[in-house]
């Protein structure tokens, strides 16, 4: 049953990759490419995950961290940038 669940789930999840990376190329204002930015980092984040279970190895979790820690700071920098015009005050 997991042999057939986790390729439908990576195809799922590669295909809402692909929608993330054309509204980031063709989105209408610098919001929405940010908001598809920080949904491509959390689909590279579950599909690292999935990987992760279907191999069943740890040192795909720990690269999931670290996805995530990357993630949430260049959100943070990026609308910090939006924001003031400056990243570092």
């Amino acid at each position: 049953m997991i042999a057939i669940v986790i390729p439908v789930v990576a195809a799922m999840l590669l295909l809402s990759m692909v929608l993330c990376g054309w509204r980031l190329l063709r989105g209408p204002d610098l919001p929405d490419r940010i908001l598809a930015l920080d949904t491509l980092y959390i689909n590279v984040l579950a599909l690292v995950v999935l990987l992760g279970i279907w191999f069943g190895t740890t040192a795909f979790f720990e690269a999931a961290l670290v996805i995530a820690l990357l993630g949430f700071a260049g959100t943070v920098a990026m609308i910090k940038y939006l924001l003031r015009g400056d990243i570092i005050e």
